[in-house]
């Protein structure tokens, strides 16, 4: 099995940066809420920007293959998590992909959003087992 480790350094306060694998830079914080400074990325977020971007890259790659002239996709994600105590998990994640494109062909792009949730996302798989995650999306011309 393969190993992947990312190291996140303590800058203070509640605030962490991250570097990644390609060399760049990500802070994580808390809102003033919870202590923090609200000066980066929620870790929650962060689940969520995964998900869209990881099925994101899946989706425009297979389109791509699948010679679809995909002009603009859109990801809007919408997460429910438990209102009281802690931790407060997610619960259910909406996904909702809007795609824009010269005579983008309906079935190939849910077939895309299909193969990157259940086959090719790390993070859809991941979270699967764990959270409800419903989808849904639309072409716009």
């Amino acid at each position: 099995m393969g190993q992947s480790i990312r190291k996140m350094k303590w800058v203070g306060g509640l605030k962490f940066e991250g570097t990644s694998t390609y060399g760049h830079k990500i802070t994580t914080d808390s809102s003033e809420k919870f202590g923090g400074k609200g000066e980066g990325y929620s870790p929650t977020e962060l689940i969520l920007f995964g998900v869209a971007g990881c099925t994101g890259i899946d989706i425009v790659s297979i389109l791509k293959k699948q010679r679809q002239k995909l002009s603009e996709l859109k990801i809007e994600v919408v997460a429910h998590q438990v209102d009281e105590g802690h931790p407060r998990p997610f619960y259910a994640i909406e996904i909702k992909y809007i795609a824009r494109g010269e005579n983008l062909d309906e079935n190939k792009l849910a077939q895309a959003i299909e193969l990157s949730e259940g086959k090719y996302c790390t993070v859809s798989q991941t979270l699967k087992e764990q959270v409800e995650v419903t989808t849904s999306y639309e072409i716009e011309t």
